[in-house]
């Protein structure tokens, strides 16, 4: 398949958003009532909420995108994974941040991405319970939050006093701090899910490191937006492309690092 035209994307973006508004919605009265806790066979959390909303957003996706196949989490976990070799797809973590939702803390999100031939090229992330929504793809990235409008967000240039890293919530390890030793840092702040992508897109931090396995449908959405706001994303190394659409690896992805301007 070939890649989509620039205003093909926007289009097609500003379907992504409001589907994943929908599923934030439907998220969010999960949220108010009881949550019951599953666990799936990698003995990772997941709950009535992710499958509701990704069921939501598949069927969303479907509608505006026919012919775009869809891989998301959970159908995944099912191991339902189309054949995405055409290059052109979507990514779908209906609640990035399981954890987060099971804590209640608020900083779960929902990813959708378009990947077109290894890159994201365009990506929502919706922190609903916050009221927080990131969108990208191109040059121009946009942040709304609450009922202030639409506004658009850059990453930015590293302070003269120091950088700002954003880390996981609930994967800090040795290895982050260790790597983090190398740079000038002068603050250090958690935070959940996809939101750390948007941190640095929104000009809040500089750098967020990420060793151990994370999987594609986690990144995807965040990373559009990032690079939509002037960021990248790269290996340990900083130079080589974080890519996807890696079947083989049941789309694993390796180590890597968020960067800002």
């Amino acid at each position: 398949m070939t890649m989509l035209s620039p205003d093909a994307r926007e289009k097609l973006l500003a379907q992504m958003v409001a589907a994943a508004r929908d599923a934030g919605a439907l998220i969010m009265r999960h949220y108010a009532g009881e949550i019951v806790r599953r666990e799936k066979a990698d003995k990772s959390p997941v709950t009535l909420a992710d499958e509701e909303a990704e069921y939501l957003i598949i069927r969303d996706l479907a509608k505006i995108a026919p012919g775009i196949p869809v891989v998301a989490e959970e159908s995944a976990a099912a191991g339902a994974n189309p054949d995405v070799s055409g290059g052109v797809f979507f990514l779908v973590d209906p609640l990035d941040g399981t954890k987060e939702f099971l804590n209640r803390n608020g900083e779960f999100t929902v990813n959708i991405a378009l990947i077109e031939h290894g890159r994201p090229t365009a990506g929502v992330v919706f922190a609903p319970a916050i009221n927080r929504m990131f969108w990208g793809c191109g040059a121009k990235a946009f942040e709304e939050h609450g009922k202030n409008p639409a506004k658009q967000i850059s990453t930015r240039a590293t302070p003269a006093d120091g950088m700002t890293a954003i880390a996981s919530r609930s994967h800090r390890d040795r290895l982050t701090e260790e790597y983090l030793a190398h740079y000038p840092i002068r603050d250090l702040i958690a935070a959940g899910s996809s939101l750390k992508f948007c941190v640095i897109a929104a000009g809040e931090a500089d750098i967020y490191p990420r060793h151990g396995q994370t999987m594609e449908w986690d990144t995807a959405a965040g990373h559009a937006v990032l690079s939509a706001a002037g960021g990248r994303v790269t290996r340990l190394d900083g130079k080589t492309p974080l890519t996807y659409g890696n079947a083989r690896e049941n789309f694993a992805n390796p180590s890597f690092v968020a960067w800002g301007r």
